[in-house]
């Protein structure tokens, strides 16, 4: 925001440039970042001097596109499905049409997250990257797969990767790792990371079997239909991997990550880690071994001095373990698309707050 004087003497705030938003994603993240950007307008230009104007939007078979920007409000009770009904709609629309014609600003990319391939988030990353735009990610699977070639193809083209929303959400796991604790090394890292596995677990020490906790998870909405990338490990997996390889600058792949999940607990477990007052977490873990780093996801039985022993339900928690700060531990944050769209938003803010990174 700059000050201009006027004639008078006197000093006004000029209005600052618009930044042009893409949404790449329409689904349940990629809504509610469109409610939130839409219900914090306000509060971003007067607090941050920061205009958001949304010129596109994509799904599947096309997007939303107007260079003059959308009317968001128009949006924010539409399902994907909607979109093509509205004259703003351009079938076929492809993302590289709509980086060449507008001033660069931020992509936002929430389409579904594929560990295996990184598609189709990692080319839309790639072409905003190239082209000079910020990112903003909330889908964690071109990260995994690509994390070290996007690094540097921001950096090469002086662009900012932002990826709160792909760590855990809410949970401000990056920020703490990278701000709060500059000056201090960083000996271990361990992190409830996915409210769903968390919250299956709690229930099983509560009495109940796996198979009923999971039944009563997808019926709340906690657990996808499909739960395996949560209850196998490999959410958490995919989320400790971006935390140590972005706070720690490594370079781990997840091959590298040595991955256990909740499917098959054995009884005796359960009865033992009860008896001895402890409580099981699906831990993701990083920590120094002969002067390497190890990395993994396990079932871990801790008892009350863990500083993650309380973080029960959907919460989760991650704990950072220095050389001159001790032991620090932050909890909570909205496990919901609401909470990832708001990291998103807060990701957003940052790059132009902070300025650029990389």
């Amino acid at each position: 925001m700059s000050w201009n004087r006027v004639k008078e003497g006197r000093c006004h705030i000029s209005r600052p440039d618009p930044i042009n938003i893409i949404l790449m994603g329409f689904g349940n993240v990629g809504r509610a970042f469109l409610q939130v950007a839409h219900e914090k307008k306000e509060l971003c230009l007067k607090r941050y001097g920061l205009e958001l104007r949304f010129i596109s939007i994509f799904e599947i078979e096309g997007a939303l596109f107007s260079a003059a920007s959308l009317d968001t409000s128009e949006f924010l009770e539409k399902s994907a499905s909607q979109l093509a009904a509205h004259l703003h709609w351009r079938p076929g629309l492809k993302l590289e049409q709509v980086l060449k014609e507008v001033k660069p600003g931020v992509l936002v990319e929430c389409t579904p997250s594929n560990i295996k391939t990184g598609e189709p988030g990692l080319s839309n990353l790639r072409k905003a990257l190239s082209k000079g735009w910020n990112v903003a990610v909330a889908n964690k699977g071109p990260l995994v797969v690509d994390f070290k070639s996007l690094k540097q193809l921001a950096q090469k083209n002086r662009a900012t990767l932002k990826f709160s929303g792909a760590t855990a959400a809410a949970l401000p796991t990056l920020d703490v790792g990278l701000f709060s604790l500059a000056g201090a090394e960083i000996l271990r890292i361990e992190g409830i990371l996915n409210g769903t596995t968390n919250y299956i677990l709690t229930r099983m020490e509560e009495g109940i079997s796996y198979e009923e906790a999971l039944r009563e998870a997808q019926a709340k909405g906690i657990a996808e239909a499909d739960p395996s990338l949560d209850v196998e490990g490999w959410d958490t997996a995919s989320k400790i991997l971006l935390i140590a390889n972005e706070v720690m600058e490594k370079d781990f792949v997840l091959n590298d990550v040595k991955v256990e999940g909740i499917t098959n607990i054995p009884s005796e477990l359960l009865h033992r880690a009860k008896k001895e007052a402890k409580v099981l977490k699906l831990l993701g873990r990083l920590w120094k071994e002969e002067k390497e780093f190890r990395i993994e996801v396990a079932l871990s039985p801790i008892d009350h001095s863990h500083p993650l022993f309380g973080v029960n339900g959907t919460n989760k928690g991650i704990s950072f373990f220095t050389d001159t700060m001790g032991a620090v531990t932050v909890t909570g944050g909205k496990s919901d698309p609401k909470g990832a769209a708001a990291s998103l938003l807060k990701d957003i803010i940052n790059i132009y707050r902070i300025g650029k990174q990389n």
